[in-house]
């Protein structure tokens, strides 16, 4: 047998004993339906800083995002600034949910929303956008653990048996331990996906000669030629090579899948920042609320959301995904490239690809990461089995957080509510574990038999968890915005997101993403809008009066000192800056202004003024990250003591339907 793929099993082997160990260990202190589904609000702050980011960025950050680096360049890795735009959810509403979960002993979203509201619909509601983000979202995680395995064991795995042997041992653990056996897991398969994207990110470098001969490859993969198109690649509406430039501000009448497809790629200003919002929907989703209902306390909110997220894993994104997927043209993937410019290319990747160009293999960009992780194969054997289950950590690390959240979302929300309201916590913990496995059996059953649509109903995940945002800011900052308008928003929502995704769009005129903005957008520009006008038109005294008992809780435990009241509007100002120049319309300008995209003699540093622009606000985006989380104490510990209420809400038998 090959030596690589003995030392694969190895890993994969010592991997999976840590995984069960946990499930096990989770499964023994579970003695209440609340240890089980939220680890009993006890996880410390270690555990929670490296688990919330392992729930964060999935196998999509360490498989995916290279891929769409080296296929479409510069203007795809703005979207690398989901390191920041992912926490920047959490720093508005995790530290408020947390205080309102201790308070009033609420175990999942359902609870809290449908308390607030006084309405069952809210948390019928919250079920359903739970569903509809994980099974997809698990589905496609799944789904590329079994196409990594088939890859790396040379085909003696099949895609299927692979996926769904893997996902007999994450099921395992998950339905066990509940969600401390999940948060224990994340803390290892957080580090092994740092470290595996700085791993093969330095594989790439390598081979490819260094920093030096990277951007001496950017410089000839983005030539212009003498007819004014890109040599390689896509020609932007500027003159300019796509992978060094975005296409603009916006581009109106232009959508994927039409006749007006948008020129010069689809990552103009307006879709990164829409695209961004997507991304937002990972903290924003219900899953997420449970992971802040867990913690002990909200110390560990802050140093998650600057230093390991925006600042960790925006440097490794920045830096080490960026080689990986602009080095693998430099490598022999592309065919091209390597034709013309064969001495700026070390075609190590020919052999592993049988002389094809990447994008004709069967896995197109998706094959890039495991043909990096090949390139050790004769020297380092042992690397490719350790570098492997980095992978397999990263797509397996968010796929159990959907599984035990959703579970404790279906048992408490659904079945505990209006079936088996009596039920004990023995039962709730029985019926849970039921749950994960007919919630990993569904995202299986679609993975298998819906390849095809498995990557389009994937891509509505995040765009679905985003519109939880209006029901948020209802609930930990606007008191004004009511039910109606609330639910009224939220399914709109869902609908605008369903209809310019592809699943729907590919049945209306406009396509995909009409006007270069994200589905996403389109889908909040709905929800938000409705919200506020419907809300405006159904005031109740009595409801109002109702909510502000949570809002007068809120401001009297996480208001700002007034010493600090005078630093919002600059929180504001720093804030829309940001989202305008780093992600926005304003990043049209990081094209040009360190140097002349068609000449690289202009470049400062070397590097492709979009490079430099990206990195510059990666940096600033971290300043306003911290500025939030500590400076204006979005994400700091209370300097009041929160008295609980109740311990768990769903022992108190409350008929929401009535003030």
């Amino acid at each position: 047998m090959d030596p690589k793929i003995v030392w694969l099993f190895v890993f994969v082997a010592l991997y999976w004993s840590y995984c069960i160990f946990w499930g096990i260990k989770g499964a023994m202190t579970a003695r209440t339906a609340s240890d089980y589904f939220i680890a009993g609000r006890s996880i410390s702050l270690w555990v929670f800083v490296l688990a919330a980011t392992a729930t964060s960025f999935s196998g999509w950050t360490f498989m995916g995002h290279p891929g769409l680096i080296y296929r479409d360049g510069f203007q795809y890795a703005y979207a690398s600034f989901y390191a920041i735009t992912i926490p920047f959810t959490g720093v508005l509403f995790l530290k408020r949910q947390w205080m309102l979960g201790k308070r009033f002993g609420f175990v999942t979203p359902g609870e809290m929303l449908s308390h607030y509201f006084k309405s069952d619909i809210i948390r019928v509601l919250v079920v359903i956008v739970a569903f509809i983000f994980s099974v997809p979202y698990l589905g496609v995680q799944l789904r590329a653990s079994g196409f990594l395995f088939n890859v790396l064991t040379d085909g003696m795995l099949g895609v299927n048996v692979g996926m769904w042997l893997l996902s007999a041992v994450v099921f395992i653990y998950v339905a066990s331990g509940g969600l401390r056996a999940v948060a224990y897991v994340d803390t290892l398969q957080a580090l092994l996906l740092a470290f595996g994207i700085i791993a093969i990110g330095i594989i790439a470098m390598n081979a490819v000669g260094g920093f030096g001969k990277i951007n001496e490859g950017i410089a000839a993969l983005t030539q212009i030629g003498p007819d004014g198109k890109a040599v390689f690649g896509k020609t932007t509406p500027d003159g300019y090579s796509a992978y060094i430039a975005i296409p603009g501000v916006i581009q109106f009448g232009a959508g994927l899948g039409t006749a007006s497809a948008p020129v010069g790629g689809a990552w103009t200003g307006v879709m990164v920042l829409t695209y961004m919002f997507a991304l937002m929907g990972i903290q924003s989703a219900p899953a997420f609320s449970m992971w802040s209902f867990s913690n002990h306390s909200p110390k560990p909110f802050a140093p998650q959301q600057v230093w390991a997220s925006s600042f960790g894993i925006g440097f490794i994104l920045f830096v080490f995904t960026a080689m990986q997927g602009l080095g693998g043209h430099f490598l022999g993937a592309d065919a091209a490239f390597a034709a013309a410019h064969p001495e700026l290319t070390n075609n190590v990747m020919a052999a592993g690809l049988g002389g094809k160009d990447l994008m004709d293999s069967a896995g197109k960009q998706g094959m890039l990461v495991p043909q990096l992780i090949y390139l050790l194969g004769g020297s380092a054997p042992w690397f490719v089995g350790l570098l492997s289950v980095c992978a397999l950590a990263a797509m397996q690390s968010t796929g159990a957080a959907y599984m035990s959240t959703f579970g404790g979302m279906l048992t408490r929300d659904i079945i505990k509510r209006f079936l088996i309201p009596d039920a004990s916590h023995n039962t709730q913990k029985f019926v849970g574990r039921i749950c994960v496995g007919l919630v990993v059996l569904a995202a299986l059953v679609v993975a298998t038999t819906a390849t095809d649509a498995l990557v389009l109903l994937g891509g509505l995940a995040v765009a679905y968890g985003f519109q939880m945002w209006p029901a948020l800011i209802a609930v930990c900052w606007w008191p004004w915005l009511t039910r109606a308008g609330i639910v009224t928003g939220l399914i709109a929502g869902l609908i605008a997101v369903t209809l310019t995704e592809k699943v729907g769009a590919q049945f209306m005129p406009w396509g995909r993403w009409p006007m270069t903005m994200h589905a996403a957008g389109w889908g909040i520009f709905f929800n938000l809008g409705l919200a506020i006008i419907i809300s405006a038109m159904t005031q109740n005294s009595a409801d109002h009066a109702h909510k502000m008992t949570f809002h007068s809780f809120l401001r009297e435990h996480a208001s700002l000192p007034s010493s600090k009241k005078g630093l919002v509007p600059v929180a504001w100002i720093i804030t829309l800056v940001w989202f305008f120049f780093g992600i926005g319309p304003g990043a049209v300008i990081g094209n040009t202004i360190f140097g002349n995209p068609t000449d690289s003699s202009t470049w400062l540093f070397g590097m492709p003024s979009i490079w430099t622009w990206q990195i510059l606000w990666w940096a600033l985006g971290v300043f306003m990250m911290w500025f939030l989380a500590y400076k204006m104490e979005l994400s700091t510990v209370p300097d009041k003591e929160v008295e609980v209420l109740h311990e768990d809400i769903g022992d108190i038998h409350l008929d929401t339907d009535k003030p």
